[in-house]
């Protein structure tokens, strides 16, 4: 199972962005993926996931209405729509998926991913 996240850049407040994450060695809609961010001086926190197969997704409230997350398994891609980017979504941006874990709107922003990519920078200035 591997992952790497793409799609990082430099954009302006306001602009969008889209994420991918590459996967091989499973298909995208049997695992439960999820985005992850670690702003500069900051812990990690969870920005999205969706459930395997059954396609459930929870945002963070910081991030709700804004990104929209998905997947495609003809494509072997999980992505990340970020639109309406603010300065504070600065952060380095990591796909994690795994294919046990159970996700409630409870226990999702702290629940366990076995595997990880590598981050992708995204850079938003005011």
């Amino acid at each position: 199972v591997q992952l790497q996240a793409s799609g990082g850049g430099l954009v302006r407040a306001g602009e969008s962005l889209t994420l991918s994450c590459a996967t091989s060695g499973f298909a995208p809609s049997s695992y439960s993926i999820g985005w992850f961010r670690r702003a500069p001086g900051k812990e990690r926190e969870a920005v999205s996931v969706i459930t395997r197969y059954h396609d459930i997704t929870y945002y963070s409230d910081s991030v709700k209405g804004r990104f929209t997350i998905s997947r495609d398994d003809a494509k072997n891609a999980a992505y990340l729509q970020m639109n309406s980017l603010k300065p504070e979504d600065t952060a380095i941006y990591y796909c994690a998926a795994d294919p046990f874990v159970s996700l409630t709107l409870e226990n999702w922003k702290s629940a366990y991913f076995e595997y990880w990519g590598q981050g992708t920078l995204v850079t938003v200035s005011s």
